[in-house]
């Protein structure tokens, strides 16, 4: 249990590191108070165009993934370490602990410990994101579609269904992060990325 708590720990704390936090503070631009209002690689999309989004979803993709290959490295004979290591990370990136544990939605950080577990399906995966984000025109849809989907393969795939268990911890809480662009959607009032490519979403 020792190892656990040290994998758990560590890798809550390298999840709460917030690029789009860093950002925020040097464009000026408070991210918590258009778009989405949080700290993620898709509100920073909105808001300060697709190059600062860019460098939030591979900052927060990389946490993930190497989240994953630490606790790995560390504990090698732990069952199922790097999937915990992976989902602590993705819940340190939404409840930071410095602030106010409000932070991004963790999707890219969802996606860096997909990478690191299994990099065959995350390409799989990634592909399909793409897919289903232009076809929709929102990036929330793709990020359904892969929380969904990396339990149920994986869990299958290793016949591991405390692996499963593990990683619907963090599917669970990204959905329920996501219920307002849900109800964006419903109501027709949700972002689409092709405007945010364009800026029509960015803040004056």
């Amino acid at each position: 249990m020792k190892g656990y708590a040290i994998v758990i720990l560590l890798s809550y704390l390298l999840g709460s590191s917030s690029m789009a936090l860093y950002l925020s503070k040097w464009k000026k631009v408070n991210l918590r108070s258009g778009g989405s209002k949080n700290l993620g690689a898709s509100n920073t999309t909105l808001l300060l165009g697709w190059k600062a989004g860019a460098l939030v979803a591979l900052h927060d993709i990389l946490k993930g993934v190497a989240a994953v290959m630490a606790a790995k490295w560390m504990f090698p004979q732990l069952p199922w370490i790097g999937a915990v290591a992976g989902v602590a990370c993705v819940l340190g990136h939404i409840f930071p602990f410095y602030l106010k544990f409000q932070g991004g939605k963790g999707f890219a950080a969802y996606l860096g410990m997909l990478l690191a577990l299994n990099w065959k399906a995350a390409l799989v995966i990634f592909a399909a994101v793409i897919v289903v984000t232009l076809l929709t025109d929102y990036i929330v849809a793709g990020t359904t579609l892969t929380v969904l989907a990396v339990p149920c393969w994986l869990g299958v795939e290793n016949r591991s269904w405390p692996l499963a268990c593990i990683l619907c911890i963090a599917s669970l809480v990204i959905l329920y992060k996501h219920r307002e662009n849900y109800v964006r959607i419903y109501n027709g009032t949700e972002a689409g990325l092709r405007g945010a490519m364009r800026g029509d979403h960015r803040q004056k």
